[in-house]
């Protein structure tokens, strides 16, 4: 069995909308935080992680992601209102739950 794919979104700093793909959203996210993620992310610095859906494979989470990819910001923030909401991180990197938190199904 492989493991799930997660499309993730990151709301940047100056407003912007960042949406990719991983296995490990909370790793990936905090690579984004520490500089060490996209090229995008090292001059658009993550503000918050807006949230993120689960794929059964890479294949279908690339496909979400290109198709998210083509919307406004705005319709990525509609989007991200029906993700599961992530685990809040503090400054140090550990987490705090977050709200409407949807893993312990």
């Amino acid at each position: 069995m492989t493991k799930p794919w997660f499309l993730y979104l990151i709301e940047c700093v100056d407003g912007s909308i960042y949406t990719g793909i991983a296995v490990d959203v909370e790793a990936r996210y905090l690579a984004h935080r520490r500089g060490t993620g996209a090229r995008y992310t090292r001059s658009h610095p993550p503000a918050r992680l807006l949230g993120y859906a689960e794929h059964p494979d890479r294949s279908s989470a690339a496909k979400a992601e290109y198709r998210i990819k083509q919307l406004s910001a705005g319709e990525k923030r509609r989007y991200a209102t029906g993700l599961t909401q992530p685990h809040r991180c503090d400054e140090e990197g550990q987490e705090t739950p977050g709200k409407n938190d949807r893993e312990a199904r």
